[in-house]
């Protein structure tokens, strides 16, 4: 940002350069309004990016996010971004030894492989009945409600006469979606792969009464629409690459390397406080929109700060030479990788794993999930490591509470590590250190991000990729017209921490726009 910026008065200042900033910037430029960005690091993105974590390997990972479900269509149209998405033909599988041999339930490649699978595991119908049922009645809730994540928040009324579904509204707004698993599902395993999207990200049990385990679980299967969670072609980077050249392109200014450190505002005029390496200055705005959590916001405007939410998750990323050949024999480990790999998240398990982690120990047997994002979109490796047959692992762990990690985040996260893979190598046929890959240094190519990490590298408080607590997609007390409000007229939210914010959605930036575009 040249130096004679900083006398200007800008129609918007926008605090954070993630995917939510960004399409924030893109709108409003686009709109014609005058727009600067001020991004702590050296790079625009935040959690979605692609680095390359491996000293001279030519791989481009999804560092932190690694898959798209709630970026609306809408969004990419409106900003005509150069970016695409591809589906996975394969949902998940789920290995588990039952009568003293492998198995394991694939979902996907069409609906008669996805039955046959079933009968398999269950040795009969009902399941596989009870799971279409299920998914079903999901699928009309995402056709209903994520129409409204782009629209002025609807009352609850609104939202539940929208989905005209009395028993879906039950089930999954008023009752802890363990009853409903419990009641719609017999077997262990079928049970778990359900409660999965109800955990990531979030510590909670099936049955926590706060239902913050529901809201994760409706976030995770309204997304597109259909709930489908798609590969980002090129990685998360590409996403937020075609982002920032919208918002350049549109007149946007992006400044990176400048950290907002106070935000003094009248409601009606704006002043931003930034250091860079350089020294210190001051830039004016008539709007200020804030990608940064809540936690961070208050510290900004010097308000009483939130207790911030607890991240729960450990994020690993691999580069292997082989896929690992599995105990199950029946399934191809290019199909039960491509989709999401169920490590360690029978229904029991995760409750163990949950009771656990809540008494302060490290889970004996850590749940998570696996996938390769290389099967679907191999342009994210060089082409020599595509000759030689070179594949991705991303595994995101659950029930790994920041308070775990306090006392030696290093010794922890190599402790939880080496047990997580261990609860995955007892589903293969060879250990998976055998199939890693190995930078130009000769060290394995593996890298874990603990809550802790997340919150150093990111300034995530307490490491939630959420930024706090999802809320419920509709108006409660104090969430204004658009879920972006604050108690300050002229400055809104457009980050995570919005409410209809988490995950890589974009939502948050552009209800902040439209927030700010209605109020001019």
């Amino acid at each position: 940002m040249p130096a004679h910026e900083g006398s200007r008065t800008y129609d918007a200042v926008i605090v954070g350069g993630g995917h939510n900033g960004l399409v924030a910037a893109a709108y409003l430029a686009r709109a014609g309004r005058s727009v600067l960005v001020l991004e702590r690091l050296g790079h625009t993105g935040g959690a979605a990016v692609s680095t390359r974590p491996f000293t001279g390997v030519d791989a481009r990972l999804s560092r932190y996010s690694y898959l798209v479900s709630l970026l609306p269509r809408k969004i990419v149209r409106d900003l005509g971004l150069t970016f695409r998405v591809r589906g996975r033909t394969i949902s998940s599988y789920t290995p588990v030894e039952r009568a003293g041999r492998p198995t394991g339930l694939l979902v996907g490649g069409g609906e008669r492989r996805t039955r046959e699978a079933f009968a398999r595991l269950t040795g009969g119908k009902d399941e596989y009945a009870a799971w279409q049922r299920f998914y079903g009645m999901t699928g009309r809730v995402a056709q209903r409600v994520f129409p409204t994540l782009t629209e002025p928040l609807p009352t609850r009324d609104e939202l539940r006469g929208r989905i005209d579904d009395e028993d879906a509204w039950r089930a999954l707004f008023e009752e802890p979606i363990g009853v409903t698993i419990e009641r719609e599902f017999d077997d262990d395993l079928v049970r778990g792969v359900v409660l999965t999207d109800a955990l990531i990200g979030t510590f909670a049990d099936a049955h926590d009464p706060g239902l913050p385990q529901n809201r994760c679980f409706l976030y995770h299967v309204i997304g597109g629409g259909t709930g489908a969670w798609d590969v980002p072609v090129g990685g998360m980077g590409a996403l937020t690459g075609a982002l920032a050249a919208a918002a350049r392109t549109a007149g946007a200014t992006l400044a990176t390397g400048y950290e907002a450190v106070r935000i003094d505002t009248d409601g009606q005029h704006a002043e931003v406080a930034y250091r860079t390496a350089d020294g210190e200055g001051v830039v004016a705005a008539r709007h200020v929109l804030v990608g940064a959590s809540p936690h961070e916001l208050a510290a900004l405007t010097g308000d009483p700060r939130p207790e911030p939410a607890e991240g729960a998750q450990l994020k690993v990323n691999m580069l292997l030479k082989r896929l690992p050949a599995l105990r199950d024999t029946a399934v191809d480990p290019r199909e039960a990788f491509a989709g999401t790999f169920h490590v360690a998240e029978g229904y029991e398990q995760l409750a163990a794993a949950h009771a656990e982690a809540a008494a302060g120990r490290l889970p004996t047997a850590p749940p998570s999930e696996i996938y390769c994002h290389s099967l679907t979109d191999p342009s994210i490796l060089g082409p020599d490591l595509v000759a030689r047959g070179y594949q991705t692992l991303t595994l995101f762990g659950l029930h790994t509470p920041a308070r775990l990690f306090t006392g030696d985040n290093d010794a922890v996260r190599r402790e939880l590590l080496k047990s997580t893979l261990a609860q995955l190598d007892a589903h293969l046929a060879e250990p998976l250190v055998d199939c890693l890959a190995t930078d130009a240094d000769g060290r394995p190519c593996i890298e874990a991000k603990t809550p802790l990490d997340l919150e150093r590298e990111l300034r995530l408080p307490g490491g939630n990729i959420f930024h706090r607590a999802l809320a419920w997609p509709y108006a409660h007390e104090d969430t204004g017209r658009w879920g972006v409000e604050t108690r300050h007229a002229n400055v809104v939210l457009c980050g995570a921490g919005a409410v209809r914010g988490g995950g890589v959605s974009g939502v948050p930036g552009h209800n902040a726009a439209m927030a700010v575009l209605e109020r001019d």
